[in-house]
């Protein structure tokens, strides 16, 4: 028997997911959206039109906004559910989602704007931490239907008076929480560092901070995709919408990194280039991530890891925009991880081996001057080693990760300049 999920972007019911009887996931606009003066498409992979988008089309989007790897498998577990049905999924955890989408069974009202929250104590934030190992995105709790990407412990919350709480019924949250991972040590510290460096070098990230709760360090992560605004006289907090690189490519994201058949840097750039309302600040912005990501060992940097901001969706005047940098960690402080980069950078996967050459392959690719870009590398490396002299560093970890990064923004200074 087919299946049918309504699809809302902000409060507009713009389509239906609809899984076949033979299981297959197809995705519609709706007649209405279509018709709208100010219909705008829910994806870069889905543009507007009347015909169905096969699960071969529509996969790539709607599968890149669910948990990925061992963490959707125990979610799959604990709803009983195939961890491989992306529809049932949605179904059951898509209401608070990355970007401004949301999923309702259809014929179903969408929640009020008035959502609900629960305040949690000190001791129930820390047994939630507890928890998330065995309850991914607390999935199957009463009231929450709330779905993050990645393959990481994480929890969506709202910080509001520097109460944190959780979000009912797919209310919108304005952070992420991610707990440390008890196999790598210091990721908390890790990935503050290396978030702050970035903000600090010019670089637009997400804000993060450190908190503990019953001796246990996780991170708060602001949500760029939320925010504030007067409506009616009063404050209301809205969503943005977004998507990541492979959401807008069409990849599915088992496929996110570059030697499985996921997009290369060439492929990024790209697609900025096609999409972005200012593309000469956002090719920009993306070239440094790129170059800071290789200095600071973030061997994770794949197209997941990349995001388009819309802002308008609805309107007239949308724009879209290269998101803020997020989930950037020095990955090659822990050894067991790989040691190839997700995309690689001219002819080279491994970082220690990519050369300014490597770079002025890249900047042909990408259609960047190759002065300017072997000129940038050496630029950004001084500017990380500055930063990091006025960073207060008071942890054993974070001090090691800063003196690993410090050496390979050195070496790159010397690579470069001669």
């Amino acid at each position: 028997m087919a299946k049918t999920l309504d699809v809302y972007l902000h409060e507009n019911l713009i389509g239906h997911l609809i899984q076949d009887e033979g299981g297959q996931m197809v995705f519609e606009y709706a007649e209405n959206w279509l018709a709208h003066p100010h219909a705008s498409a829910l994806s870069v992979s889905l543009p507007l039109r009347r015909e169905r988008f096969k699960q071969k089309e529509c996969r790539g989007f709607f599968a890149g906004i669910l948990p990925e790897g061992g963490k959707r498998e125990i979610i799959a577990r604990n709803l009983g559910i195939s961890p491989r049905n992306d529809f049932a999924m949605l179904e059951r955890i898509g209401g608070e989602c990355a970007g401004a989408v949301t999923f309702v069974p259809a014929g179903h009202p969408l929640p009020e704007r008035d959502y609900g929250y629960r305040v949690l104590s000190p001791s129930e934030l820390a047994g939630i931490l507890k928890e998330l190992p065995k309850r991914p995105l607390l999935a199957g709790e009463k009231g929450i239907r709330l779905s993050l990407a990645g393959a990481q412990d994480k929890i969506a919350v709202r910080l509001e008076a520097d109460e944190i709480s959780l979000s009912l019924g797919g209310a919108p949250s304005t952070h992420i929480l991610k707990p440390g991972v008890e196999h790598f040590t210091g990721v908390v510290l890790n990935e503050a560092l290396i978030m702050k460096l970035a903000a600090a070098v010019g670089i637009p990230s997400a804000k993060v901070e450190i908190r503990t709760v019953d001796g246990s360090e996780f991170l708060l992560v602001e949500r760029y995709d939320r925010i504030h605004r007067q409506a009616e006289g009063k404050a209301v907090l809205e969503r943005l919408h977004q998507e990541d690189f492979c959401q807008a490519l069409g990849i599915p994201p088992e496929l996110k990194y570059q030697k499985e058949g996921g997009p290369s840097l060439k492929r990024c750039f790209d697609l900025l280039r096609e999409v972005s309302a200012a593309p000469v600040i956002d090719l920009a912005n993306l070239l440094d991530a790129v170059i800071y990501n290789w200095l600071v060992g973030n061997n994770d940097a794949h197209a997941k890891n990349f995001s388009l901001l819309y802002r308008g969706v609805g309107r007239l005047d949308q724009e879209i925009q290269l998101a803020p940098l997020y989930d950037a960690l020095s990955t090659i402080y822990y050894p067991e991880l790989s040691s190839e980069m997700a995309m690689k950078i001219g002819r080279q996967y491994l970082s220690d081996r990519v050369t300014s050459r490597d770079f002025e392959e890249l900047a042909g690719e990408a259609g960047l001057a190759k002065p300017m870009v072997r000129r940038r590398v050496p630029e950004i490396a001084e500017t990380v080693i500055a930063a990091l002299g006025k960073t207060e560093i008071n942890h054993p970890v974070a001090e090691s990760v800063a003196l690993l990064v410090r050496e390979r923004c050195e070496t790159a200074v010397r690579s470069f300049r001669n």
